[in-house]
């Protein structure tokens, strides 16, 4: 949940304020800079703060012998959150036009999204109706793939197939987003 705040908030609020206030955003749209990579660069940064913030967060639980389980299956899915959210980010940023709505879709989206996938609650009590709502959204996958080391290969590579189309549609939007902007 840590790398989905961190990523999604340091990438959106990051476009927005320079989109809005800073008016930055229009100087990198003139520049001779594509601005897919533009994008990519802020994607990517976005993300490694997520994955530096999850980085001091385990170090700190493994001090004090949490017995938590770090597999490269699990580096994988921890940075592939960050990324996914960290697209988003991008995209809401470049969507959202003030920062009071920027603060009513973390509210009303990003919020929500961690007490419903997951993270707090299971998803078996869950009525069968949202139940398939929240096996759609990219944090359900991630919150089972960080707790299941022992599933199957198949299920295993569901979860990160989901979180990679994830990605590719978020990047591409922001992306086409940013070149319509331009």
């Amino acid at each position: 949940m840590n790398t989905m705040v961190v990523s999604f908030s340091n990438t959106a609020n990051s476009i927005n304020i320079s989109r809005i206030y800073y008016k930055t955003f229009e100087e990198f749209m003139v520049a001779p800079l594509n601005m897919t990579v533009y994008a990519l660069g802020k994607i990517i940064a976005g993300a490694f703060y997520g994955a530096y913030s999850a980085f001091l967060i385990i170090s700190i639980v493994s001090i004090f012998g949490s017995g938590l389980t770090i597999t490269p299956y699990f580096l994988s899915i921890a940075l592939l959150n960050c990324f996914v959210f960290s697209a988003g980010g991008f995209l809401a940023g470049l969507v959202i036009n003030s920062h009071a709505d920027m603060s009513k879709f973390n509210n009303f989206v990003i919020t929500p999204m961690s007490f419903l996938c997951g993270t707090f609650f299971p998803i078996d009590k869950m009525p069968a109706g949202i139940k398939y709502f929240i096996h759609m959204l990219p944090l359900t996958h991630t919150s089972i793939a960080l707790r299941s080391v022992g599933e199957d290969m198949v299920h295993m590579l569901l979860h990160i197939a989901v979180l990679l189309l994830y990605f590719a549609v978020l990047f591409i939007a922001g992306s086409r987003y940013c070149k319509n902007v331009e």
